[in-house]
């Protein structure tokens, strides 16, 4: 193929030097990877995208590009062996119409209702409803940042959810009463936790029809294996199976009919995608989890005619949509989901010839109508003359993005569109052939129009983090000395130092938590106080203590889903009496060091107490020592807790004993918005293998853990306990 002449080829030997565009070269074979093509323009690895892209002439060498790429589908087509036949089956064609998703944590505190116990799907979907105009399906995540805290595998998470399964299948039913599609994940990476006894695919097929989900997202998958199909199919509950990256085996997009698509370049050209080129029905929903200025995803995604990954919840770290993005969202998907068949058209073609440098269009032809995308690149506004059409008599033409009708001029048989598009702003066109009608379209336009009277510029794109709050701990009744079990911690000045180990999030404002002297969530903390003098048990709270507490109040939690679980005929096993209660909830601990006449501790009273002033990194000193905390275990059935006072070398200055390795303490709670967390200390003594993805250890006293909390019977581990403090007069 001869690409047009770049006038750079032909210019004079005395020509100041400048970038030159090098010759376009398309090498659409089967080595092809990625989850992007290369652009018309340029060829691929071109250097000056930056300082001379303005040289870049899309529309001189769009129909070549287009005319390869088509020869280079088919062929890779055959290659992949490639049949079309669960694009077609009627049960998963809604993944075709699944623009907006999102990952859900299950600890959203829109979706379930700590205080009342139960979910609140409508409050979840209202939200998002107001704001982006609302999802086509989610996924419920109930397992990640939290799993490895103890050997629950990720299917046990699902049956530990506030109602078990039968309240899991609920909240289905609540999504799916709204139209919402519902995922339910799986991640290969869980090999370190307990043995499920089956393939993955098995357990998570049958967990799927028990509740009656529509999909499975493959964690970590490039490309869902087809025993996780298959083994839907056979139990009658046929799912979309989503990858979480791009599909490496391209032969998977047989029966991948979505995916996840990841961090498309930034460039002036919108990238087109891979998977969407080969297969227009396969549904992508693209994901910037971390995006604060999600205006480019959105642009790709437009320009693609893919969905979105709407996901703001971060495993617990709130990503809101900033006004602007969250209202391109909303008209995008309206536009999306009333002209759904024209945007998997076999015959979508990208890079469609615009009349404005900057301004990138894609083509749905369809039965008798044809929509066009536009996304304007450049950061000014851009109006006037768009496109130059084939004009058929009778065609009329409309504006959907304005929400009116259009009346363009006709040259030499093309229709001469207008329109205006903001800076980095969107437009969408509509060419409905003579005598063809669009029932709804009136309204439809009267509805945009009133969007449109809203600028997008008009609305705020600057991104914030949302504030949360530590919870308010009452003082205890003040005793002069130390109660019996219990260790005097002096007062005085305290230089409180710690960082949040969250395996996710970087430094970014948002991270991890906020101390009342801080104005917004962060990882690293440091502050120096005065501390009153205070009391702390010496050990942690035992089996043997805990039951003195039932016996004396009779104490039943509402939620009694794995309460005390490691008990039996509501007794510590025999020989477990010295060992540190766990199978408590932040609640239950609460509940009992009330009647105690204690507290839990403040974070930085439980550091104290095992740091003392000199900033060490153990109770016992700045190095690790094995005979000072109980041997770590990393197999995948848990035995029991140490005993406490078993190893008096961990003991810190003050003599605080069990401190550092054993199990983890409960401390401050913090809450924002939509998300309750604690934060845990000492860590314990479990590691699971085989991935780093597992609950980290914060075993340093300048570290500590935040689990996420949702409710009791997810909450409550067998590697979590506590101990109690009391005011000192």
């Amino acid at each position: 193929m001869n690409p047009p002449t770049d006038p750079a080829d032909t210019a004079p030997a005395d020509a100041s030097p400048e970038p030159r565009m090098p010759k376009t070269e398309y090498k659409f074979s089967h080595v092809t990877t990625g989850r992007y093509l290369p652009t018309p323009g340029k060829a691929p690895g071109w250097p000056f995208a930056e300082i001379g892209h303005w040289k870049i002439d899309v529309n001189a060498t769009a129909d070549d590009w287009i005319s390869e790429l088509r020869d280079w589908r088919r062929e890779h087509l055959t290659r992949i062996g490639y049949d079309d036949a669960n694009y077609r089956r009627p049960e998963l064609q809604w993944a075709q119409r699944n623009f907006v998703h999102a990952q859900m944590m299950v600890e959203d505190r829109y979706f379930y209702d700590p205080v009342a116990g139960r979910y609140t799907v409508d409050r979840y979907l209202d939200d998002l409803e107001a704001r982006f105009g609302g999802l086509d399906s989610v996924l419920l995540w109930y397992v990640y940042p939290n799993i490895g805290i103890d050997d629950r595998n990720q299917f046990d998470l699902a049956h530990d959810l506030p109602g078990g399964i039968e309240g899991l299948k609920g909240a289905v039913a609540d999504f799916h009463r709204r139209g919402v599609r519902v995922f339910l994940p799986t991640m290969p990476w869980d090999n370190g936790t307990r043995e499920q006894g089956e393939p993955d695919w098995q357990a998570i097929a049958r967990l799927v029809k028990a509740v009656g989900a529509d999909g499975i997202n493959g964690d970590t998958y490039n490309g869902v294996p087809r025993a996780f199909f298959d083994a839907c199919d056979a139990l009658g509950q046929p799912v979309v199976v989503q990858p979480e990256s791009t599909i490496s085996a391209e032969e998977q997009l047989i029966w991948n009919v979505q995916s996840w698509g990841k961090k498309a370049p930034n460039e002036v050209i919108p990238p087109v995608a891979k998977f969407k080129w080969l297969e227009p029905r396969h549904m992508i929903n693209y994901e910037n989890r971390w995006g604060r200025d999600r205006n480019h995803d959105l642009q790709y995604v437009f320009f693609n005619g893919v969905g979105y990954n709407a996901w703001e919840n971060v495993w617990g770290i709130w990503n809101q949509f900033t006004p602007r993005d969250a209202e391109s969202l909303k008209r995008i998907a309206a536009i999306y989901r009333r002209f759904a068949p024209l945007l998997v058209s076999r015959d979508w073609q990208p890079y469609a010839q615009t009349l404005q440098t900057g301004v990138f269009a894609s083509r749905f032809p369809g039965e008798g109508r044809t929509l066009w995308t536009l996304v304007n690149r450049h950061e000014y506004a851009v109006s006037g003359e768009q496109l130059a059409v084939e004009h058929a008599e009778g065609t009329r033409y409309f504006d959907l993005w304005q929400g009116h009708e259009l009346q363009p001029r006709v040259i030499e048989g093309q229709a001469i569109i207008e329109t205006a598009l903001e800076g980095r702003g969107f437009g969408a066109l509509l060419a409905l052939s003579a005598g063809e009608d669009e029932e709804g379209l009136a309204e439809f336009l009267s509805t945009m129009a009133q969007h449109a009277r809203t600028p997008l510029a008009s609305l705020s794109a600057q991104w914030r983090s949302i504030p949360q709050e530590i919870a308010p701990v009452a003082p205890t009744a003040a005793r002069a000395q130390a109660p019996d079990g219990m260790v005097t911690i002096p007062g005085g000045e305290y230089l409180f130092v710690v960082g949040g180990i969250a395996i996710e999030g970087q430094t970014w404002d948002g991270v991890d938590v906020q101390y009342p002297w801080e104005n917004s969530p962060r990882r690293h903390h440091r502050q120096r106080m005065t501390l009153k003098a205070f009391h702390i048990d010496r050990h942690l709270v035992t089996n043997a203590q805990f039951k003195v507490f039932i016996d004396a109040t009779g104490y039943a939690p509402r939620d009694t889903h794995n309460f005390l679980r490691d008990w039996r005929d509501g007794a510590p096993r025999p020989g477990w009496e010295n060992r540190p209660v766990t199978w408590v909830s932040l609640e239950d601990a609460r509940a009992y060091a009330q009647w105690a006449g204690k507290r839990l501790p403040r974070e930085w009273e439980w550091q104290y107490a095992a740091q003392g002033t000199d900033g060490r990194l153990y109770p016992w000193g700045n190095a690790w020592r094995d005979d000072a905390a109980p041997p770590v275990f990393r197999g995948r059935a848990l035995p029991p807790p140490a005993e406490v006072g078993a190893h008096p070398a961990g003991a810190s200055p003050f003599g605080v004993m069990d401190l550092v390795g054993h199990v983890w303490q409960w401390t401050d709670e913090f809450a924002d918005e939509h998300t309750r967390s604690a934060v845990l200390r000492g860590g314990s003594d479990y590691e699971p293998r085989t991935s780093h993805w597992y609950f980290p250890q914060a075993r340093r006293l300048d570290q500590h853990g935040k689990l996420l909390l949702m409710a009791p019977s997810k909450d409550r581990s067998a590697r979590i306990g506590f101990r109690c403090v009391v005011d000192a007069a």
